[in-house]
């Protein structure tokens, strides 16, 4: 049963903000987006909602209250802006010192800032996949292609290390190659990272087409917002990369157009694979 009447999308970069629109669209479900400056695609330009800078707090809580929205989700990318150089009125200015604080821990204390000011106004704050349904990772193998022994061996050396660098508020995706921890997500995300792994020689990965991205949520991260997403463009990346497939966490991830995953993955033949608790304790 959904627990709001009206919902607000926060948008940024990225598919997902589309995506639930558009089933707000399709369900006829009330909603309103605030179009992030610099962020936000240009698909949403024709979608009901306002255009605000991340720095103006109190304009984003006003327009979400005017639009008589009761919910809000945070969707999409957003890149870290330059606080000095940063527009913000006067909510955003009383904020500053806070927000400058959790941006030197990690981008989850950073998140957990806005979460908590949007909840301190009275409204719920929900996850991408309570707001779209059927967007969770199921558990196993999507596709034609699986994971072979090795393959479980990596993934389960990537998600220790996720684990590991949790404290630090690092990154939420990791590759590894035969054992071999090939690149770690951090501030250029995971776009960037597989851009860095696509330069790397075969011989450092281990052969032409060798190793796993594997994403998972950090420990202790507010599940509403930021979960871990993947869709054909990091399918089309991962190939590039020279990877052999991609694990997510199921039930902790988000898949767009699975679909076209699924396609793009067997096109490539990749993996895509749901792992489990159950798979990350196997010898």
């Amino acid at each position: 049963m959904v627990r709001w009447r009206k919902l607000g999308i926060l948008a940024g970069g990225g598919a997902l903000p589309e995506r639930i629109a558009a089933s707000c669209a399709e369900r006829a479900a009330a909603f309103h987006i605030i179009r992030i400056n610099g962020s936000a695609g240009s698909s949403l330009e024709t979608r009901p909602g306002d255009d605000c800078g991340i720095g103006e707090i109190g304009k984003i809580l006003r327009l979400l209250k005017a639009a008589h929205c009761d919910a809000v989700v945070f969707a999409g990318t957003v890149e870290r802006p330059n606080f000095t150089a940063l527009k913000v009125d006067w909510r955003g200015a009383a904020l500053m010192p806070k927000i400058i604080a959790a941006a030197a821990t990690g981008d989850g204390a950073l998140l957990g800032v806005l979460v908590d000011t949007v909840e301190a106004e009275g409204f719920l704050v929900i996850g991408a996949d309570e707001a779209v349904q059927g967007l969770e990772a199921p558990a196993g193998a999507l596709g034609a292609h699986h994971p072979d022994d090795n393959d479980f061996r990596d993934m389960r050396k990537a998600a220790a290390v996720i684990n590991a660098l949790g404290p630090f508020d690092v990154g939420q995706a990791a590759i590894v190659a035969n054992g071999l921890v090939i690149a770690i997500e951090a501030a250029e995300g995971t776009d960037g990272m597989l851009r860095r792994c696509a330069e790397l020689s075969d011989d450092i990965k281990g052969g032409a087409r060798a190793g796993i991205l594997l994403k998972r949520p950090k420990p202790g991260q507010e599940l509403r917002v930021d979960l871990p997403v993947i869709g054909p463009e990091t399918i089309h990346k991962a190939d590039k990369a020279g990877l052999r497939g991609v694990a997510v966490e199921a039930g902790f991830a988000l898949i767009i157009d699975r679909d076209d995953v699924i396609k793009c993955a067997d096109a490539a033949g990749l993996f895509v694979y749901g792992f489990s608790d159950a798979d990350m304790r196997k010898p």
